[in-house]
Formats: structure tokens, C-alpha cells, sequence
């Protein structure tokens, strides 16, 4: 009765509560714990703001009372930890389980995934089918999501997961038809995404759309994109947010310049949905694909959302690239206000000054860049995912400007740019 109190607790909107009730049993004699109490806690324990504290000392606790090996137990500190991004902590509690499960399996995997470990997430699921245990819905899920964006072999992995899935006749379904689309899309098997994708049934969710829309975009197969997209539209399927930001950078993909701007004007109007931070940026990236750098950083600056350096750095790398020197020197100074620690943005300016015989430009900044290392610059190409202003960090100095406050870096940028641009303020 008590561990169904815990349980209910530990699923409610306030899962702090089960601790001070855990307590109190503990103080009065009244409960024990052991391995069915530990997952009750552990579970509350993950669905706080701050996992980690309470997993540490729900651990000790557990192997005070001598139930940390128990296979339900080690599951839910799995849970806890690698909530908390305690990846190594939550494996070394997987590999001291001498006795693991099905549920331990999944939760390992899960973790690996969602903590950006894809080939371990990947290895983990092999190994569970190894030891004989039937991976479920969870479990395959998480290893396709990891093969999705494993750096090296997550293609064919994700090949013999698809067939390990038709060998033991796993209904695809939503969840798991969208993550073979993803994954294979992801992949760039566009054929296979696309076999995928038809074979599930009608009414397919917007997710589905979703991971078929974003995985041609990003392989470059912008109008296919556009029209699964209207072919989506078509269908009776409402696009969301995510939907928009896959059709925007379809445009990026296939320079249709007026189309996004049709799009992107529509999108509150037609779909109901407001342009965030993403859908900015890909329109920011594509005006200043075309050159568009006015236009580009006017629609920055009027952003619903605050700008980032993600954006800013977008913008800066299209000045790299059509040597626009007076955009590019505002597109550093709006960085810096948000990142003063990014010098790497003097390198890019630098070499505009060069490109453009302002050589005494190019000293001033070089004072201001002395005896630093600097960073490579974290914003260019919002569609692609990838840098492009190809800017190799320097290893010159023992530390990053540490001692340098950023209302010093910023009087220095300012003063070499006086008489040259009005005073910049924030947008």
C-alpha cells in the first residue's frame, strides 16, 4: 500500500512530494525499502529540475540495503543518471548488474541515444539481441534515432534493424514507420525512405511528413521536398512548426527565393503558426545566398524572437562571401554583445579588411587580437548544418583573452570603426 502511495507520487505533477512521504516512513519504522521502493523514488528522482543530488543518494541508499544489483532498481538509476547526463555513471551501474533484462537493455539504449551516444546506443542494442532479449517498441526506436545520426554506419545497422523487425513481424506503426523514414532519409537512402513511407497507412502523422520533408531538404532534394509538402497539404494534413522549417530550407536547397519568401509571409496567416529562431534563419540564409545582405539583416533585426550568434553568424558568413565589409562589421558587433568570449569574429573581419585594402583596419585589429587564441566562429549556414567560413583556430597564447572584459574588446572594435558607422545599439 505504501509503495502505491510512492507510485502515485512519483507520477504526479509534483514528484518532489514522494520524498518528504519516503521520509517519514523511514523515520516512524513503517517502510523498509527495498527493490520495489527504489523505483518508485528513482523514477520521481528523474522528473526533477536537478536529478542528479537525489540519484546519488538514492544509490547509496540502495547499496546500504543491498538492492543495487537488482535488475529493477539498476534500471531506474540508469533512468536517473543519464537523465541527468551522467552517461558513464549510468553504464558503470548497467555493467555491475549480473543478472540484466529486457527493460535494463532498453533503458541502456535509450540513454546512449538521448545523450548523443549513438554508437554505443547502437552497440548496446546488438548486444542486447546477442543475449537473447526481444527488443520492443522503446528500444527499437532508440537504436534507429541512433542510427539516424551515427557518424559511421548507421545505414547499415539501420538496415539490419529494418530486418530484424520484418523476420519477427514488428508492426511498423506510427512511431516506428516515422523512425525507419528518418533514419533512412537522414542516411540519404531516399529510395528506401520514400518505400518506407508509402507503405504506411493513410493518415500518416505529421512527423512522418516531417522526417521525409527535412531528409530530402537536407540532401539537396529541395523540390521533392516542396512537393511531399504540398502533397501533405493535400492530404488533409496540417503542417507545424517543424514541417515549415523542412520546406524552408527545401527552398534554401533549391534556390527558389520567392517561394520561401510566399511561404514564410503565409505562415501565421495560412497555418497559424509564428516564425521562430529556425525559420528566420533559414530565410537569412538564403537572402544572403543571393546577396540579399540589406534585406537580410533588416529581417534580423526585425525578429519577433531574439537573435542569436547562430543567426548573426549566418549573416556573417554571407558578407565573408560577397565581401561586404560594412554588414559584416554590424553582424560582429551584435555577436559579441551576445558573446564577448567569440574573438574568432576578428579573424573573419580581418580578412574582409584585407580583401578590401583597408590595411590599417587590419592592424587595428590585429591589436585587438594579440596574444590571443582565438575561436572558430560558432554561426554560418543554418540549412546545412555544417561551418562554412572554413576559419582555422590559432594556438598562439597561453589563454582566450580571460583578462580581457568584453567592455574593453568592444570600445576597441568600436573605436577603430568611428567616423565610419553610426553608434550601434541593440535592435
Amino acid at each position: 500500500m505504501l509503495n502505491t502511495t510512492l507510485r502515485a507520487l512519483a507520477s504526479s505533477p509534483d514528484p518532489a512530494a514522494a520524498f518528504p512521504f519516503f521520509s517519514r516512513l523511514r523515520a516512524t519504522g513503517a517502510l523498509a525499502p527495498g527493490r520495489h521502493t527504489f523505483p518508485f523514488l528513482l523514477k520521481a528522482a528523474a522528473r526533477l529540475p536537478r536529478p542528479l543530488p537525489v540519484a546519488e543518494q538514492l544509490h547509496a541508499l540502495a547499496v546500504r540495503h543491498g538492492v543495487h544489483l537488482d535488475a529493477y532498481v539498476a534500471n531506474g538509476l540508469v533512468r536517473a543518471y543519464s537523465v541527468a547526463g551522467r552517461l558513464r555513471a549510468a553504464r558503470r551501474v548497467f555493467d555491475e548488474v549480473p543478472e540484466r533484462n529486457a527493460n535494463l537493455y532498453t533503458t541502456v539504449v535509450s540513454a546512449c541515444a538521448q545523450n548523443g551516444r549513438h554508437e554505443d546506443a547502437m552497440a548496446a542494442f546488438e548486444e542486447m539481441v546477442r543475449e537473447g532479449f526481444e527488443p520492443g517498441g522503446a528500444a527499437l526506436s532508440s537504436v534507429l534515432s541512433a542510427c539516424a545520426r551515427s557518424a559511421s554506419g548507421g545505414l547499415e545497422m539501420g538496415r539490419r534493424v529494418h530486418d530484424l523487425m520484418a523476420a519477427r513481424g514488428v508492426a511498423e506503426g506510427t512511431i516506428l514507420g516515422t523512425a525507419l523514414v528518418d533514419m533512412y532519409a537522414k542516411n540519404g537512402a531516399i529510395r528506401e525512405a520514400l518505400a518506407v513511407f508509402d507503405g504506411m497507412p493513410e493518415h500518416r502523422a505529421p512527423a512522418t511528413w516531417n522526417a521525409l520533408i527535412s531528409g530530402l531538404a537536407h540532401h539537396g532534394h529541395g523540390n521533392r521536398a516542396l512537393d511531399v509538402f504540398r502533397r501533405m497539404q493535400q492530404e488533409g494534413v496540417s503542417p507545424n512548426a517543424t514541417t515549415l522549417v523542412g520546406a524552408l530550407s527545401a527552398c534554401c536547397h533549391a534556390g527558389l527565393l520567392d517561394e520561401a519568401r510566399r511561404l514564410f509571409r503565409s505562415m501565421e496567416k495560412d497555418f497559424g503558426i509564428a516564425p521562430g529562431i529556425q525559420h528566420y534563419g533559414c530565410m537569412v540564409d538564403l537572402l544572403g545566398r543571393a546577396g540579399l545582405l540589406s534585406e537580410a539583416e533588416e529581417m534580423i533585426r526585425g525578429m519577433k524572437c531574439k537573435a542569436d550568434t547562430v543567426i548573426w553568424g549566418a549573416l556573417l558568413t554571407a558578407c565573408k562571401n560577397h565581401g561586404d565589409v560594412e554588414i559584416a562589421e554590424r553582424a560582429v558587433d551584435e555577436m559579441l554583445k551576445l558573446d564577448p568570449s567569440n574573438h574568432g569574429v576578428y579573424v573573419v573581419l580581418s580578412n574582409l579588411y584585407a580583401k578590401a585594402e583597408r590595411w590599417q583596419d587590419v592592424d587595428k585589429l590585429r591589436k585587438v587580437m594579440k596574444g590571443a587564441r582565438l575561436s572558430k566562429i560558432p554561426g554560418a549556414s543554418t540549412v546545412g548544418g555544417s561551418l562554412e567560413l572554413g576559419i582555422t583556430s590559432t594556438r598562439e597564447g597561453a589563454d582566450l583573452m580571460a583578462h580581457w572584459s568584453y567592455e574593453r574588446n568592444r570600445s576597441m572594435v568600436q573605436e577603430h570603426l568611428k567616423g565610419q558607422l553610426p553608434e550601434l545599439t541593440c535592435a
